[in-house]
């Protein structure tokens, strides 16, 4: 009897084990991925109709070979009221018809996997909309398969903080996920408050259908190609729970189940805590919210959707990198070998990197050699490897409020028109200095000197060196609070880089100690030399200034 229990602890642990690693794997092609984030409605229209769509993105797939993006992440493509750009869902199994058909978006994934291309949509877990068929189910009078699959509470003058009144014919008050038109699904309370009968534990029915009908849309779009989903407010599904402990449960069982039909399939996270999100199961997170420490203070300035009045990437010269040097090391450190921190250039929530000062060229050429030599996974915004400005001025578009900014139409050449009136807003495409920064693919492609040509050259280097890809080491060597440059290794094997990063206005010089080398041979090098005395190094950066060095 002994040894049969013996035996039977042994399994156990190998099936903890096995599931343990299993949850930690990701495939190989995100240690080499360079992913483009699409804004559909705004990116190529390809049938005149003033809305960009699905077969406009097929016709543009070799811009993304040419540049060197290898993976594309498309904002929300399904049936929406789009009173939240897409983020209201009332289909999850169809296209919107502004954006095409189910057979567009088979075609554009294989289409783009014939290029090398992964292809991964956006996945609205937590919440529909208000239109959408489950939810009009949901609010009837008579108990049915639906009733549960959204969060009521018994009455309609039983209204907690964030539910939502309605004329509905059941008796109740409904809890929304973000706006008041994106009722939350029902996946279950952490900690069930037994004197509110609408909060479930996660194991009851109504959780467990919710559950269920996720997995079947993730099957739904990856039989039909897709390469994976970032998922949409990822911490949000589980309600009460603070320490996210039910939260990582339920993410880690779909992400057993997950790699076990998708082996090759990617989850990504809208998480803002990489820490957290990783070890809940997904592959890669987001270091960017305004939440999270390090990524306002490298980008967010005076003009935007979050707003500050200093940060590291400025002309003025008045930041500092060392919150985001700490959260960014910490944070990778605590994921290594089970995922990826992403450090984006942008997204549809938050302002671009040409926003407020920060206006030219130059100063953009910086910020993307910065995030170019990052470790982790990069993702570019549409529009901002031309420099697209973040326009506070442009009119709100299906809920977008202030975001408007970030999401205009992509300048394929000067006169590009998708969704606004040249003719009205004659300035809207205007650079602050035309003389200095023309946002459009048309002049960037054929001018050698450009943001454009630039990043095409940064992707190129990247992706010629393990050292400076996604998998390589990255370490600080000069991080000083309120001082310039920044200065980090990357490295992997034998192969070594060192960047340096001066976005201010002013010339800038940083001293430090390596070990045993004889030569820096400049790789992609603007303005900066060097000094070396034994282990002693001294750089020379000029303002507004970039460099990559090779070590010798």
């Amino acid at each position: 009897m002994k040894k049969e229990i013996i035996i039977l602890l042994l399994l156990i642990i190998t099936f903890l084990v096995k599931s343990q690693n299993q949850s930690y794997t990701y495939p190989g092609w995100l240690n080499r991925a360079i992913f483009y984030q699409i804004y559909t409605q705004s990116f190529k229209d390809s049938n005149g109709d003033g809305i960009g769509d699905i077969p406009g993105i097929i016709e543009k797939l070799d811009y993304f070979t040419e540049i060197g993006f290898n993976a594309l992440w498309i904002n929300p493509c399904f049936e929406s009221t789009f009173r939240d750009a897409g983020y209201d869902i009332t289909n999850y199994y169809q296209v919107a018809p502004r954006y095409g058909t189910n057979e567009d978006v088979k075609q554009l994934i294989n289409e783009a996997h014939k290029k090398g291309i992964k292809i991964c949509l956006d996945l609205v877990a937590g919440h529909t909309s208000d239109q959408h068929d489950w939810f009009k189910q949901s609010q009837k009078r008579v108990k049915n398969d639906f009733s549960d699959r959204y969060i009521w509470t018994n009455s309609k003058e039983t209204k907690p903080e964030n539910f939502v009144s309605g004329n509905f014919q059941r008796n109740g008050t409904y809890l929304k996920n973000y706006f008041d038109c994106q009722p939350a699904l029902n996946y279950g309370y952490a900690n069930p408050n037994p004197k509110n009968k609408w909060e479930q534990p996660v194991t009851a029915t109504g959780p467990q259908k919710t559950k269920e009908e996720l997995k079947n849309i993730i099957t739904f779009w990856m039989d039909m190609g897709a390469d994976g989903f970032r998922v949409d407010m990822a911490y949000s599904v589980i309600k009460n729970d603070k320490d996210f402990s039910v939260t990582f449960k339920f993410w880690q069982e779909i992400r057993i189940w997950f790699h076990s039909k998708y082996p090759n399939g990617c989850l990504i996270a809208e998480w803002g805590c990489p820490e957290l999100a990783i070890n809940a199961g997904f592959m890669i997170d987001f270091m960017m919210h305004y939440w999270t420490p390090g990524y306002p203070s490298l980008f967010f300035n005076q003009e935007g959707t979050v707003t500050r009045n200093d940060c590291f990437f400025s002309i003025e010269g008045s930041g500092s990198p060392v919150e985001f040097i700490k959260y960014y090391t910490e944070q990778m450190e605590k994921v290594e070998g089970k995922g990826f921190v992403s450090i984006p250039s942008a997204n549809h929530d938050f302002q671009r990197p040409a926003s407020g000062t920060r206006n030219t060229e130059n100063q953009l050429k910086v910020l993307m050699t910065f995030l170019l030599t990052l470790k982790g996974v990069p993702f570019i915004y549409y529009g901002d490897e031309i420099g697209m400005r973040y326009l506070s001025y442009a009119p709100e578009k299906e809920g977008s409020g202030k975001r408007s900014g970030s999401s205009t139409p992509m300048q394929w050449n000067a006169n590009a028109n998708a969704g606004f009136s040249i003719s009205e807003e004659n300035d809207l495409y205007l650079p602050i200095d035309t003389n200095i920064l023309r946002p459009n693919v048309q002049f960037q492609l054929s001018n050698p000197s450009s943001l454009l040509n630039h990043v095409r050259k940064l992707i190129e280097i990247r992706q010629s060196n393990e050292a400076l890809g996604n998998t390589g080491e990255f370490i600080p060597l000069y991080a000083k609070e309120n001082k310039y440059p920044l200065v980090f290794l990357r490295k992997k094997n034998n192969s070594q880089f060192l960047i340096v990063i001066n976005p201010s206005g002013k010339q800038a010089v940083a001293e430090f100690y390596m070990e045993n080398i004889s030569n820096l041979t400049p790789v992609l090098v603007d303005k900066a030399n060097y000094i070396k005395t034994g282990k002693n190094i001294k750089l020379f950066i000029d303002q507004v200034s970039y460099a990559i060095f090779e070590i010798q």
